[in-house]
């Protein structure tokens, strides 16, 4: 399965309108499904030995701990996944006294990615076809070109990719 890019043009300092207008790919509009936990869990059911309906309150379950465990400041490892932990933003203050935890005005969750899961690139990969490599396409291209090929235009595995444009 390929993820569709569409290029696009935007100055090489987006703040500057006077900076040279440079051509990028980013992900096309539209064409990202959102799974939820429930969907999450049907996947889960058909490969693994569980129920859908357990699959779900594990999940439920692990993120009730995640959530626990993050809000007494630790930080949550899952092996071959990656990391949970919080920042935290805060006004800065000329005296010391005026410091005080009132200034932080926004906590966030942050996710650092375990290096066994990190995603590469399929088309400059030393391995190709590994188990982290993401294949993309620009996706003009794809449609006039590839589409011809008798392979539904999918990326060639024949699975059941869906496309959100037709």
């Amino acid at each position: 399965m390929s993820i569709p890019v569409v290029r696009c043009k935007r100055n090489k300092i987006v703040s500057d309108p006077t900076s040279p207008v440079l051509n990028y790919l980013k992900r096309d509009p539209g064409h990202a499904r959102l799974y939820t936990i429930d969907d999450v869990a049907s996947e889960t059911e058909l490969v693994g030995g569980m129920s859908a309906e357990d699959v779900t309150h594990v999940m439920k379950s692990f993120i009730r701990s995640l959530r626990k465990i993050l809000v007494m400041g630790d930080k949550v490892k899952i092996a071959g996944l990656g990391t949970f932990h919080i920042t935290f933003n805060c006004q800065g203050t000329e005296l010391e006294k005026d410091c005080t935890v009132r200034n932080i005005h926004r906590v966030n969750v942050r996710f650092s990615v375990d290096n066994t899961f990190r995603l590469v690139n399929d088309s400059i990969a030393t391995t190709r076809g590994g188990a982290n490599n993401v294949e993309f396409y620009i996706k003009s291209e794809k449609d006039t070109s590839e589409n011809s090929n008798g392979d539904g235009g999918d990326g060639g595995d024949g699975g059941d990719f869906e496309d959100p444009t037709t």
